[in-house]
């Protein structure tokens, strides 16, 4: 064989294995909200094992994290993610309305697009010095409340609407419920941007006494920052927080990344996942598996955001667009 064909040959082999490489190597990048960072990362790692098993390929998972509206927008204006994992409807709502995502994405998925849930509950500090125990007690006078910005952060919104669901549901008004948010806000000296955010502002900068944020950081708080740091208060009443899923659309078709993308959140439902999400206070669909971790999982009574609020997009225009209930009661600090 002439030197000018071995050389051809090589080099179309080297043309082979980088071929064969990048195909070995199909990225999905998933974006996703802050408190859901390690939940996702044990996910990914079982889904890639999954994956390679079911269909014989291998698979990398990027993780974009942030508070969930600022994730919503960063894809709109062009974060090329395959997935969004939000952890309210109105982000992926907001992504179907200019096309981002399918409009039905809802019914793409069980469970409302939703393969898990949470719950909004508080977190304080070692031994609870302050006798934080329900929601009353964070418009006392002295208590600092941490929260995240409910126009920048799913975490926020649904703290919001907890607090006023609270009042909701032991009997008051809907003015009663703005009175009682508003004593509320006053009580928070900084707004966080997400819930990441937030807990760093509580334990880092260790501003204030009382965390708001979702039930499932409690683990991560116990994993990044050591056990014994803060204890988990669950108030009586608190409101379901869906964390809904869908394919984006615009990126899959560029990318031909469709199919991969389905089956990666298809895979949510599994029962490996959900044992994930159970491990991470991830709320389950599965009820044997919210027995199995009832220790996490506390009996607390729950409310609905439709039993009072409509839907979330209604509770986005009428609380947290501007110039809503949100912006009437808090001031800028």
């Amino acid at each position: 064989m002439k030197f000018k064909q071995k050389v051809t040959l090589a080099l179309a082999g080297i043309a082979l294995t980088a071929t064969n490489l990048v195909a070995a190597q199909t990225t999905l990048l998933n974006a996703s909200y802050d408190v859901a960072r390690e939940f996702y990362k044990d996910y990914n790692s079982a889904f890639v094992a999954h994956y390679k098993k079911s269909a014989g390929k291998d698979v990398k998972i990027d993780q974009a994290h942030a508070g969930s509206s600022a994730q919503a927008r960063a894809v709109n204006d062009g974060l090329e993610a395959d997935v969004v994992t939000m952890n309210t409807t109105t982000d992926i709502e907001f992504l179907a309305g200019t096309g981002v995502v399918a409009k039905d994405w809802a019914k793409r998925f069980p469970g409302n697009a939703s393969p898990t849930s949470s719950t909004m509950l508080f977190l304080v500090r070692n031994g609870n010095p302050k006798n934080i125990k329900n929601w009353d007690d964070l418009i006392k006078p002295g208590i600092q409340v941490i929260v995240v910005n409910p126009k920048t952060g799913g975490n926020g919104r649904m703290a919001y609407l907890a607090a006023w669901g609270y009042v909701r549901k032991t009997g008051g008004t809907d003015a009663q419920a703005a009175e009682f948010v508003g004593k509320l806000y006053k009580n928070v000296p900084i707004l966080a941007k997400g819930g990441r955010d937030a807990t760093t502002v509580f334990l880092q900068r260790n501003i204030g006494d009382v965390l708001v944020t979702f039930e499932s950081e409690v683990v991560s708080v116990e994993r990044e920052f050591g056990a014994g740091k803060v204890d988990a208060v669950h108030p009586s009443i608190s409101i379901v927080t869906e964390n809904p899923v869908a394919v984006v659309e615009r990126t899959v078709t560029k990318k031909g990344t469709a199919e991969l993308a389905k089956a990666y959140l298809d895979y949510l439902y599994s029962d490996e996942a959900q044992e994930i999400a159970a491990k991470h206070a991830l709320r389950p669909r599965s009820p044997a598996l919210l027995k199995k971790y009832a220790a996490t999982f506390k009996p607390i009574q729950l409310f609905t955001v439709s039993e009072y609020f409509g839907s979330l997009s209604e509770a986005q225009k009428v609380h947290f667009n501007d110039g809503g209930q949100f912006d009437k009661l808090y001031t800028v600090r």
